[in-house]
């Protein structure tokens, strides 16, 4: 199985952004779990041993344009996914960690 952990970095800060609900949707959109980001913005596991699938991260934000973010991504084998959201006040980007 498939493990998922989170990093959130507000690019404007320049700093981890500490204290973002984050949640964990299966494709059709039902929770599976939920994490806060720490004072380092990660969040180190996620929903446990996911099996392949889509799933969703949703980050509850308080920005001044971004209620929440979410990101679709697809597991396809046994292995570690990071999946990082850096945020700036108008913009935001992802990437496949490791």
């Amino acid at each position: 199985m498939a493990t998922l952990s989170t990093h959130v970095l507000d690019t404007a800060a320049g700093r981890p952004a500490a204290g973002v609900p984050v949640a964990l949707l299966d494709a059709d959109g039902v929770s599976l779990a939920e994490g806060v980001t720490d004072a380092d913005g990660r969040v180190g596991s996620l929903g446990g041993d996911l099996a392949t699938g889509t799933y969703r991260l949703r980050f509850t934000l308080d920005g001044p344009f971004w209620p929440e973010v979410v990101i679709s991504f697809r597991i396809t084998a046994d292995e570690r996914h990071h999946v990082p959201l850096l945020l700036s006040p108008y913009g935001y980007s992802t990437y496949r960690g490791s």
